[in-house]
């Protein structure tokens, strides 16, 4: 019976895949043929139907061929061509900037920084003085370490520690205070995504729509100066769910336990090959921050080369400094690693449907705005920030934050700019950037939350259940505080 179960499956999702594909293709093919409404070009008809069939792939399938599917059909447009798809996609600085960061902060990764860091929190002396306690800096470390690493990466790179944790305390799978410690990797991992634009997709695709539709930029100290407060407080109001809420028992935890100094111990002393990788991360990342907060003339000529220099020149200096007669970063294996090819090649395609969706010659942005308006007039900024912030925190929730982080501020912003200025586009979509980051709750927003719920350590339903709660607050937050708090950064 169980063979049967586990050939009818894959039969099953290939039928599913199968019918899917389909209808796709027939969206695309039926925008492409039908006459358009009034106020439309035959061109924004057909990116129109683009964007709604490989949004359709996107949420059903995958991100892998639907996001080469996007480009091939974007390239059938008449006003646009192959050669203005592949520039506005591969040719893109986001997309360049993302390519290099991936590369850059793989070799970091492979540094025994990350490890110590983290062991550094949970064995300290404070962490050991009460398993609240440990709680709270086991997840510090992930927020800190996750502001700067790609959330896959960190996620894989903590489960050991958090594994061998498990061990050290004696906690067995079912346990409450074991399920609490791996839900709260997995929302860190997502929230801490969502707190800086380094090595992070999703706030970078909210910035990169903003910056199509308006012409103005966003830049990375002014995101961070709203996402880094906000995130503490939405960390903080984790932290207070899980104590009064879940708050699962935590006797029998002893703390004191020698291997936990051991685990300390194993990791070597810091080489002299990854102090000069530290060293260059550090640099990297100040070529990123001070040009939006110190304001002199050599920070605004770095800023003018835009963000993917600073990676860039992090890998050259990495390849020329050698250790042990080898460069400090292994060119071939952080291109195969190090980059999540399926996310950035996604990101070549929103950045294209972006980028064919504001073009003004084929004005379907206007089209829809002046569609969205009749509805969107009446209601109140509050419940608009409200509605968009609701509707990003259940997509991000239950499908891919991506595609959130595209879609919500495609259709938010031109909201925003049609309200007189009563909402801040650039606000609304630094919250939806942070917001479209989160979603942890269902095993389709992100891969490593269907590992944990998976694992065993915890459960999908607690994921579920927990994960929709802390989207609640987190809307509330970003709404309440959030907003307001970027709108004064960024107006």
């Amino acid at each position: 019976m169980k063979e049967e179960k586990k050939e009818k499956a894959p039969k099953d999702k290939s039928l599913k895949e199968l019918v899917c594909t389909i209808i796709a293709f027939a969206i695309i093919a039926l925008f492409f043929f039908l006459d358009p409404p009034s106020g439309l070009s035959a061109d924004g008809m057909k990116v129109l139907g683009i964007f709604i069939g490989i949004l359709f792939l996107w949420i059903t399938i995958g991100i892998g061929w639907p996001s080469l599917l996007c480009l091939l059909a974007l390239a059938l447009v008449p006003s646009l061509g192959m050669s203005t798809v592949l520039t506005s996609s591969f040719g893109n600085q986001t997309f360049a900037f993302l390519l290099f960061t991936f590369m850059f902060t793989y070799a970091f990764s492979q540094t025994g920084y990350v490890k110590k860091i983290a062991l550094g929190f949970v064995t300290s002396k404070y962490a050991r003085k009460s398993p609240w306690r440990f709680a709270l800096m086991f997840f510090a470390a992930v927020i800190i370490i996750g502001c700067f690493m790609s959330p896959t990466v960190l996620y894989f790179v903590i489960l050991p520690i958090l594994t061998e944790i498990y061990s050290i305390l004696k906690l067995e799978k079912g346990n409450k205070y074991a399920s609490m410690l791996m839900m709260g990797l997995v929302f860190c991992t997502s929230l801490s995504s969502g707190m800086t634009p380094i090595a992070h997709v999703f706030p970078v695709l909210s910035m990169n729509v903003y910056e199509s539709l308006t012409g103005n930029v966003i830049n990375y100290g002014q995101y961070m100066m709203f996402a880094i407060p906000v995130g503490l407080l939405i960390f903080a109001a984790m932290m207070l769910v899980f104590r009064f809420l879940m708050n699962p028992s935590t006797k029998g935890i002893d703390l004191q336990s020698k291997e936990l100094d051991k685990m300390k111990k194993e990791i070597p002393p810091a080489t002299r090959g990854e102090k000069m990788v530290l060293a260059t991360f550090v640099l990297v990342i100040a070529l990123w921050v001070l040009p939006s907060l110190i304001d002199i003339k050599f920070f605004e000529w770095i800023d003018g080369f835009g963000t993917a220099m600073p990676p860039l020149l992090g890998i050259i200096i990495l390849s020329i400094l050698k250790y042990e007669k080898k460069p400090l970063i292994n060119i071939n294996e952080s291109m195969v690693k190090g980059v999540s090819w399926p996310s950035i090649i996604m990101v070549a395609a929103t950045l294209s449907l972006g980028a064919a969706m504001t073009n003004s010659s084929i004005g379907l942005t206007k089209y829809l705005s002046d569609s969205i308006a009749p509805i969107t007039s009446n209601l109140s900024p509050i419940l608009l920030l409200l509605l968009f912030g609701l509707w990003a925190g259940l997509q991000s929730n239950v499908s891919s934050h991506m595609v959130t982080a595209q879609l919500v501020p495609t259709i938010a912003v031109p909201v925003a700019m049609a309200s007189g200025g009563a909402l801040g586009a650039a606000a609304i979509t630094s919250v939806i950037g942070l917001i479209a980051s989160t979603g942890s709750a269902a095993p389709p927003s992100m891969p490593y939350v269907a590992v944990a719920g998976s694992s065993g350590w915890t459960t999908s339903s607690s994921l579920l259940k927990y994960g929709f709660l802390m989207m609640f607050i987190i809307i509330f937050i970003s709404a309440f505080i959030g907003y307001p708090l970027a709108d004064i950064i960024m107006r």
